[in-house]
């Protein structure tokens, strides 16, 4: 068995690993389930890829994002590792041809996405599969607890019975204590064994700024923070707007989300990571998956849903570990603006089944049929049909997706894609029968090879340029040669799917559980008063708050977000702060006391910075005065 360290050197060129990367590799080369928390950008695929090189077999991968598995696999294809991926933007025709190549060509490396994992044909072909590791990403997916729950990511567990003595590699960034051990539950870990890196970014400073006008203080971050950064926001109208205000000002900048076609946001992401483009104003479509180390500056105009979701964003900046800032831009209509969006993600179950019926509708299904099947779906297209509000569709797909009916993918560019149905002496018999087609599928064959063992991606536009065709007469010709049988023609779409779960239900029989309605929401609720908290606390370590909703709780003072930049003007050491607080604290148990009392109630601490500390709690509302002008502790 080759050493991991080797294998590292050999396909990644690294001398080293990154912090509990070797003790994940090792836990699982043991044979141990795993479940491994690193931060993002932490090396997470690192801890599967070198333990399954190491051994016989495939390693089966499962992740919810297309656009990363595709890094993936075109990552290790590049190493000269053979890997390939299934999701639900692949026919069925095409997803045969890859599991065959699992079972007989080598693989070692099979990426799918968790809703084609309890089909007929994956089930009969995975048992067939020479396993040696079954890694989970995103874990936290399989989590109702989460922040992200896929009911698909239950199905997992199921896998194991066929191969028993396989261990299991669960991967996050975000759990916190109770999903950590929720994930391990579902997966049906046979002891629980969590091996962490602590979430701690040194030199990432947090900041927090109440700002009724948010504009000015926007202009003033990017005026005084050199370097290249993102600004987070809603929705993307404003995405748009905030680029053409900053433009206006003379900075350079761009807008990404998901409404744009796969060339635009290419481009635009291209340009930024080369920093062609200084600041990328962005809905929370831009950057999984993004590599970029050098951002100075992360800045949320907008307050996100949860705290795993601004833990996750915030922390793409500063991944070279230099000084970089997390700032939130916060105010009290943004209180509001979350709980409507809450709201809007958990419509009436009335409206649910509305939605569901105009999709049956939409895409003529048929009740009693249809699961696996996927559609490309347009919002916009699919809203103006029906005269649905957007939020109202996004919202009811998102609750029927954890109910297991329907589900949306991200959206992602497939090239378009051919593969020979004929054998070779059949094609040959074909372009002398039919010369009409002789040039053009001779052309086809000399521009790729291997069209008779799979799909091959294609572009119309290099056949176009390779003849004397227009791109719309090649277009043609490969229509018309699928017509007749001779080859399977997909062509390319960047649009997100929409993919039945289940069969199509009628409409009547349609459940939608009201517990789980009530749990969910309530979750929901619970994430944005955390995150609520996180913005209008002013006298607890941002970087601790944070630790501690991940489960860290022995941890110390950051010393450089806004809260303790402010501490730090005390000129009082952690001990002398926590002294005084704690028996101001103990002074007030009982009844609410004067300013002059409470300097005198503290001992063997001199008084100037007895006073400091009194103003700094004062100053940040944890002591309040009441209706009497006695002060407070408040809770």
């Amino acid at each position: 068995m080759e050493p991991i360290q080797q294998i590292l050197t050999r396909y990644w060129g690294y001398s080293h690993f990154r912090p509990m990367q070797e003790e994940i590799i090792n836990s699982v080369v043991e044979g141990k389930d795993t479940l491994a928390l690193l931060t993002t950008g932490g090396g997470k695929s690192i801890c599967y890829q070198v333990p399954a090189l190491m051994k016989e077999g495939i390693c089966l991968v499962i992740s919810p994002l297309i656009a990363l598995m595709n890094e993936q696999v075109e990552f290790l294809t590049h190493k000269g590792i053979r890997a390939t991926m299934v999701h639900s933007s692949l026919i069925s025709r095409e997803i045969d041809i890859i599991l065959d190549k699992c079972i007989h060509g080598n693989m070692k490396f099979l990426y799918v996405s968790p809703e084609r994992l309890d089909t007929e044909l994956f089930i009969a072909r995975f048992q067939q599969m020479n396993v040696n590791l079954i890694a989970v990403d995103e874990a936290h997916c399989i989590s109702q607890w989460g922040y992200d729950f896929r009911p698909s990511y239950l199905k997992i567990a199921e896998l194991r019975r066929f191969f028993p003595d396989v261990p299991i590699l669960a991967v996050t960034a975000t759990a916190t204590a109770e999903v950590a051990k929720d994930i391990q539950q579902k997966l049906e870990f046979k002891s629980e064994n969590v091996l962490r890196v602590s979430f701690e970014r040194k030199n990432l400073s947090y900041v927090v700024l109440k700002e009724e006008v948010k504009t000015p203080r926007l202009l003033s971050i990017l005026n005084n923070v050199p370097g290249s950064g993102i600004i987070y926001v809603r929705s993307r109208r404003k995405a748009e707007e905030v680029m053409d205000m900053l433009k206006q000002k003379g900075i350079s900048s761009d807008f990404y989300h998901a409404g744009l076609s796969f060339e635009e946001r290419s481009k635009r992401q291209e340009s930024w990571l080369k920093d062609g483009t200084r600041v990328m104003v962005c809905t929370n479509a831009f950057g999984m998956g993004i590599n970029k180390a050098h951002v100075r500056f992360v800045v949320h105009l907008d307050l996100p849903d949860s705290l795993e979701a601004y833990f996750q964003e915030a922390g793409r900046a500063g991944r070279d570990e230099k000084r970089a800032y997390a700032v939130l831009l916060y105010n009290e209509a943004d209180r509001l603006h979350l709980e409507r969006a809450i709201t809007h993600s958990f419509p009436i179950p009335d409206d649910i089944k509305k939605v569901y019926a105009a999709l049956c509708s939409f895409y003529k299904m048929v009740p009693g049929s249809g699961k696996g099947v996927a559609f490309d779906f347009s919002l916009n297209e699919f809203c103006s049909a029906y005269s649905l509000e957007p939020v109202l569709v996004m919202g009811s797909i998102k609750f029927l997706e954890r109910e297991n009916y329907v589900m949306i993918t991200e959206a992602f560019y497939r090239p378009s894609r051919i593969h020979m149905l004929i054998a070779p002496k059949d094609v040959y018999r074909y372009q002398v029968e039919v010369p009409a087609y002789d040039a053009f599928i001779k052309l086809l064959l000399r521009s790729y090879d291997g069209l008779f063992d799979g799909y091959i991606n294609i572009k119309e536009y290099d056949l176009a340029k390779r003849s004397t065709l227009s791109i719309n007469e090649v277009t043609d010709l490969l229509q018309r040669l699928d017509k007749k049988g001779i080859i399977s023609y997909i062509p390319q779409s960047d649009k997100p799917q929409l993919i039945y779960l289940d069969d199509c239900h009628p409409i009547n029989s349609l459940h939608i559980s009201k517990q789980n309605y009530t749990d969910l929401k309530e979750r929901a609720l619970k994430r944005m008063e955390w995150l609520i908290h996180y913005a209008t606390s002013t006298h607890k370590c941002r970087s601790e708050m944070l630790l501690a909703y991940f489960g860290e709780t022995e941890t110390i003072r950051c010393g450089i977000c806004d809260v303790c930049i402010e501490r730090n003007k005390l000129e009082l050491s952690d001990l002398e702060f926590h002294t005084i607080a704690e028996q101001l604290k103990g002074a007030l148990h009982k009844e609410p006391l004067s300013l002059s009392a409470l300097v005198h109630a503290v001992k063997q601490i001199r008084e100037d910075k007895v006073l400091k500390t009194l103003q700094w709690l004062i100053d940040n509302e944890k002591l309040v005065y009441n209706e009497d002008n006695m002060l407070e502790w408040k809770k």
